[in-house]
């Protein structure tokens, strides 16, 4: 099945690679203005074509585009930022492909975003954004809050609106609802999410139930229980109100810093300047770690050596970054998607710091996939 896909605010073409593992044959055009995920794209997809900011594409210097994806810039929407909704100068890009899909008027077009998106100035800003696409005219619309966990151990839930044409008139059943049921049979499931998931497993007769680790938190215990495979989320190791660090075999929603360290049993002789510290782990039995300077050193970077006396190794583990293959694996890419990029016909490698910026700002490949699966009546 072949498709002209515009790929806006593309990253490293989280989109693009969801339709062709559902089967697609895509020729992309894609328009983003952060160079290393232009240099991401370019290299991973050799025959996209790459179109410039989204402010300066324009439909009558396109092709037929068949479907356009976008996850517009979302901080001015998210829980976490200063919620500035459309008035913020990011989160107003949308308004540049709601122009694009007037242009082009393409079978079909997705939009994804963050949850917050729904309370942002107490919805008026969502209203407005659905108000926008029916403004266009001749599409139906759809969304549906979908969780990366119902596919992949991250848990990170992001709207999905899908549009598309309501020519010729079909009778289906629609996109949504998709949930866990929707997702692989269970079998499949188990062995894709064991490939992709954290790379922290268990030796075989090895039992560390028993064994755990107590992160600070503001709950009534006063902390959070965590042990081997779990994660830790160590942003703002000061807060008296933070809550939630601990993610039960699976990842918190990925960012672009990748503050989230890994609880894995420590099989080798490590020394304590391979353990990381950072002051947000309660003392007391069970033994604590204090987690203080992460330093990522190498492709498995653990945290450093601490500067005082307060660290206690806690036996048998240790706590350490996730790795950038790890984050690529939480979101449906293969391993070293962000490896390399092509800046100006020359392939260079990636930094780190780059390769998990690219991942936090993704989109889930295999949420995307299950979309395209869903929609494949639309371009028959």
């Amino acid at each position: 099945m072949k498709i002209n896909q515009l790929d806006l605010f593309s990253g490293i073409g989280g989109f693009h690679l969801g339709f062709e593992k559902a089967g697609y044959k895509v020729t992309s055009y894609f328009s983003e203005i952060d160079k290393h995920a232009v240099a991401v794209y370019k290299n991973k997809f050799k025959n996209s074509n790459y179109v410039g900011s989204v402010t300066d594409v324009r439909g009558a210097e396109l092709p037929k585009i068949d479907l356009i994806t976008f996850g517009s810039p979302c901080q001015d929407f998210s829980l976490a930022g200063k919620r500035k909704g459309m008035e913020g100068d990011r989160s107003s890009l949308i308004l540049e492909a709601i122009r694009l899909i007037s242009e082009c008027r393409p079978r079909v077009f997705i939009w994804e975003n963050v949850k917050g998106t729904f309370s942002s100035n107490s919805g008026e800003d969502f209203s407005a954004i659905i108000q926008a696409f029916a403004n266009i005219g001749g599409y139906r619309l759809e969304w549906q809050l979908l969780n990366t966990s119902w596919f992949l151990p991250q848990n990170r839930e992001r709207i999905y609106l899908v549009g598309y044409s309501t020519e010729p008139k079909r009778d289906w059943r629609g996109v949504f609802p998709i949930g866990e049921s929707n997702n692989l049979s269970n079998a499949m499931a188990r062995e894709r999410q064991t490939s992709a998931c954290i790379t922290t497993s268990y030796h075989k007769g090895v039992n560390y139930d028993n064994q755990l680790i107590k992160v600070k938190s503001a709950t009534s215990l006063g902390y959070e229980e965590a042990t081997s495979g779990d994660t830790i989320n160590f942003s703002q190791p000061n807060s008296e109100t933070r809550r939630g660090r601990v993610g039960k075999q699976k990842a918190q929603t990925l960012e672009t810093s990748c503050n989230q360290a890994v609880v894995q049993p420590n099989y080798s002789s490590k020394s304590l300047n391979e353990t990381i510290e950072r002051n947000i782990l309660t003392e007391g039995e069970p033994k604590a770690l204090d987690l203080y300077n992460r330093q990522a050193r190498d492709e498995s970077p653990t945290l450093t050596e601490p500067h005082h006396n307060s660290l206690r190794l806690f036996d048998g583990y240790r706590i350490r970054r996730l790795t950038p293959i790890e984050c690529e694996r939480l979101q449906g890419f293969p391993d070293q998607h962000t490896a390399f990029g092509n800046y100006n016909g020359e392939v260079n490698p990636m930094s780190n710091t780059q390769r998990y910026r690219q991942c936090g700002n993704a989109v889930t490949v295999d949420v995307v996939e299950a979309i395209a699966n869903k929609i494949k009546p639309l371009f028959k």
